[in-house]
């Protein structure tokens, strides 16, 4: 069964996390997906352990599934007509290069389209195509920190925290597959191609969503609340008699049930605790009162208690916890793939369950420049010409 994304050929000059990761997405769903390596040192994240399997790092395992890797020396004219051959045959280019580098190159997306009109190019920026930031570096750690975001992560009176994953990587690796796709919905209507001009700044400051709102709409400056919501309470974590679990009371009935379930129903017809408007006024009363009552029962008694009231609740997991979690089992998010030398690799799956193109996992994380000479063998390079493509360092 074919992908829906099948037939769309994907050129990627990205690295790291944000641009990988987006071309990994498109590839589950079936696009071709070609990453373009440097000739000499290959995507940096290649690099990036310990942890290694057989000489591959588990961070390029992590986004580089359902491509092929090429090796192409873009600053030589000769790499330069080959990648402007690629394109013109291909769909769409991702791209993290830092703002006006590809121009200068003469292979930025104003060249590259009169090569091929329809093509659409995704460019990755810290901090957009635009701005007085636009030719600073950007990193994930430092858009956490510029974004707000680290300011409202982490303990009340502890320091600001990033995030445990490269979130804004990863957040922008996705609002990149959207522009991708809506681009290429906009193509099939009228042919045209364009460029996406994405940020990792934009993308994070978009996530801050109701944070953001809240101060739009009252002037106060978020401070951090560590497991506590801003909005909602009860919705934090609490201590069981044997651990840490998160209950997540979202509205007013869920509470009401959320008190026969601690055996307290008469907190739910108290005026301060009715309504959240008033449980979040007076938190600092009634959290004391719901952590006291949380102590007496264990992790596991609480799951099944809250569960059958349909209070949403759930123990604090670590990563192997969470991994031989049934429903982790169940939705086919760890997957085995076949590697060329690393044994019984194992990936996350796609969270992309799509009834009539499911996603598929056809290709391993490409060893560097694995797939280089057949590439450059479809395009109707002669065996003698690859040679001396890697004796002048073109490849």
């Amino acid at each position: 069964m074919n992908g829906a994304l099948d037939g769309v050929r994907i050129i990627d000059v990205s690295r790291v996390l944000a641009g990988p990761f987006c071309s990994m997405i498109l590839g589950d769903l079936g696009a071709d997906v070609i990453k373009i390596e440097h000739h000499e040192s290959g995507d940096e994240t290649r690099g990036w352990g310990p942890p290694f399997a057989q000489g591959e790092s588990a961070y390029y395992l992590c986004a580089n599934r359902n491509k092929q890797s090429m090796t192409l020396n873009l600053k030589s004219e000769k790499g330069k007509e080959i990648f402007r051959k690629l394109v013109s045959s291909g769909d769409i280019v991702v791209q993290n290069f830092k703002t006006g580098t590809l121009e200068k190159m003469g292979i930025g997306y104003e060249e590259l389209k009169e090569f091929n009109p329809q093509l659409i190019m995704a460019s990755i920026t810290g901090f957009g195509l635009t701005g007085p930031y636009k030719d600073l570096p950007g990193y994930d750690y430092i858009i956490q920190a510029m974004s707000g975001l680290m300011s409202i992560t982490g303990e009340t009176d502890g320091s600001p925290m990033k995030v445990g994953v490269a979130i804004a990587d990863i957040l922008t690796g996705l609002y990149t597959c959207i522009g991708i796709l809506s681009a290429l919905h906009h193509r099939e209507k009228t042919g045209e191609g364009q460029e996406i001009d994405i940020s990792l700044m934009d993308c994070q400051v978009s996530s801050l969503v109701n944070v953001a709102s809240n101060y739009l709409f009252n002037g106060i400056t978020p401070e951090r609340m560590g497991n506590q919501h801003p909005n909602i309470v009860p919705y934090q974590t609490f201590h069981a008699s044997d651990g840490e679990l998160v209950v997540a009371v979202g509205n007013d009935e869920q509470f009401r049930r959320f008190t026969y379930v601690l055996e307290r129903p008469d907190l739910a017809e108290q005026e301060q605790f009715k309504r959240n408007e008033n449980r979040l006024l007076n938190k600092e009363e009634l959290i004391p009162i719901v952590e006291d009552l949380l102590k007496r029962k264990t992790k596991k008694e609480w799951k099944m208690l809250l569960d059958d009231a349909g209070i949403p609740n759930g123990p604090i997991n670590t990563i192997a916890e969470m991994l031989e979690d049934p429903q982790i089992k169940a939705r086919n998010m760890l997957v085995n793939m076949e590697h060329p030398t690393v044994e019984n690799l194992r990936v996350t799956g796609s969270p992309l369950k799509l009834s009539k193109t499911p996603v598929t996992m056809r290709k391993h994380p490409p060893l560097y420049g694995e797939h280089t000479d057949s590439i450059l063998a479809g395009m109707g390079y002669k065996p003698d010409e690859i040679i001396k493509f890697k004796q002048n360092k073109i490849i």
